[in-house]
């Protein structure tokens, strides 16, 4: 039973050692409690059983929360990805949610911040983590990747779409004092109709994090619908992802949006 403890997504184990610790947790244990300290409606009774078994070799309190964390720590050997879900709170299910992984990993990020999505709508709300944090952190470089949609039968030159679309993206959409490199996919511009997009969801911090979602940056996306990602701290997973974007770059196929 004491497997059910490895079992547990990283943010559920984290709050049982915090239980621990901090004695809100404590023998004989009742599953209500430790659902309480999980934050879910399920998964008590198996982690209250796994909490009484190490009770019964003499570990609880302090030294469980010690013994968790030498176990996530083996588990973390192998890496294991995070369901992260948008859409509708269900009881009895328990996942991260999708904005609260978006903004806890741009708030988080020391030195490199990758992050491609196809569509995103309020640029001020969508991208103000990330601004926020480009702002409080010198040292974090960004990197965006964007779609510029050629809308069906616009017969628009592609570089007055460009043009156009990166105006509104400096003069309205952005909201931080320092600017992040953008870059988006030419094909999506091509005069004789769309040859492809950028449709990648996807953000990677410090080359050690990884979140491949389905969700694009709209509200709806990272609230309403029902959307899923992965998120997986792999530093070769994180690192092969922006090598592509960088390979790409290096390429000439992707294209850096204008800055003025």
């Amino acid at each position: 039973m004491i497997e059910s403890l490895a079992d547990l997504a990283s943010h559920l184990r984290e709050r049982v050692v915090s239980a621990l610790e901090t004695g809100m947790l404590s023998p004989p244990y009742p599953p209500a409690l430790v659902r309480s300290a999980l934050g879910t409606q399920d998964g008590g009774d198996s982690i209250s059983g796994a909490l009484l078994e190490l009770e019964g070799m003499g570990i609880s309190g302090p030294a469980a929360a010690a013994f968790i964390r030498s176990v996530a720590k083996v588990a973390a050997r192998t890496p294991r990805p995070d369901l992260v879900w948008s859409g509708p709170e269900v009881p009895g299910l328990h996942a991260r949610d999708t904005r609260r992984v978006f903004e806890e990993l741009l708030g988080s990020a020391e030195r490199s911040i990758w992050a491609s999505t196809y569509a995103f709508f309020d640029g001020p709300k969508a991208f103000k983590v990330l601004a926020e944090r480009m702002d409080e952190k010198a040292d974090v470089g960004v990197t965006l990747l964007l779609n510029i949609q050629r809308k069906r039968g616009d017969t628009t030159a592609a570089d007055h779409l460009v043009r156009k679309f990166a105006d509104r993206f400096w003069l309205k959409d952005w909201p931080g004092t320092r600017r992040p490199l953008v870059y988006y996919d030419p094909r999506s511009l091509a005069d004789e109709g769309v040859e492809g997009v950028l449709h990648a969801k996807a953000v990677v911090v410090d080359e050690k994090v990884a979140f491949v979602t389905s969700a694009n940056l709209t509200e709806a996306a990272l609230d309403r619908n029902i959307e899923l990602g992965l998120l997986v701290r792999d530093r070769n997973l994180a690192t092969s992802i922006s090598l592509h974007f960088r390979t790409l770059i290096d390429k000439g196929l992707l294209h850096p949006l204008p800055s003025t």
